[in-house]
């Protein structure tokens, strides 16, 4: 089979669309075994991460976790007929020329490049992929229980429990405040991490930062 010679450079940038302002743009290169990340200074904001770290610590550039929805743009230098945008279907894959079917959901843009780097080495020689993260429409979280305004909620930059519950018009009068808590997932397994409304509201506690796909309970 005939293969085309590319540089060896690879690099991923992620970018994102105007209806999500609180995305940066991150460029990552790697050269062999080695990577070096560089944030590029922008108008747009930070972008989030569907990663945990931590109840109140705050997301970063290049931590984020593909989920079904998310529209991408794959480029392949001097590779059109390897260049298409794509969707990520609800059963979490995209599909490629030649390549078919590939597990998307829960990667990072990095890990997602690195993958189809992998996959078209069959067909190219040190081939130079871009993944591009158009639009995040997994990065949203769920609020429900006994709130005015149950339902989804789009993260635009960095949120706290208390701003999610004030959109979502409070808890209730008869709600337990002190047992409201967090259904996170991660990997195979959800996590619950408590919240107590009172102490929140009070500052006697850190703020509480959600993340891409939470889901927020009000008992």
């Amino acid at each position: 089979m005939l293969k085309t010679t590319a540089s060896s450079l690879t690099r991923i940038v992620f970018v994102t669309t105007v209806l999500l302002p609180w995305h940066a743009t991150a460029q990552t290169t790697s050269t062999g075994s080695a990577a070096a990340t560089q944030t590029v200074p922008a108008t747009t904001a930070t972008t989030a991460s569907r990663t945990t770290k931590g109840t109140t610590g705050r997301w970063t550039d290049q931590d984020y976790r593909l989920g079904a929805g998310d529209k991408l743009r794959v480029e392949v230098y001097k590779q059109e007929q390897f260049s298409q945008s794509l969707q990520i279907r609800p059963d979490g894959k995209i599909t490629l020329t030649l390549i078919g079917d590939v597990p998307a959901a829960g990667l990072t843009p990095l890990e997602l490049r690195d993958k189809l780097t992998a996959a078209l080495k069959e067909y190219i020689n040190n081939p130079v992929v871009t993944v591009i993260v158009q639009d995040a429409i997994a990065a949203q979280i769920t609020v429900i229980g006994d709130v005015r305004s149950q339902g989804p909620q789009v993260l635009n930059g960095s949120v706290t429990m208390l701003q999610a519950l004030a959109k979502a018009g409070g808890p209730g009068e008869f709600a337990d405040k002190k047992n409201i808590h967090i259904l996170r997932t991660n990997g195979s397994r959800t996590e619950t991490i408590p919240f107590n409304y009172k102490q929140a509201l009070k500052g006697e506690i850190e703020p509480v930062y959600l993340q891409p796909g939470d889901t927020i309970v009000v008992p």
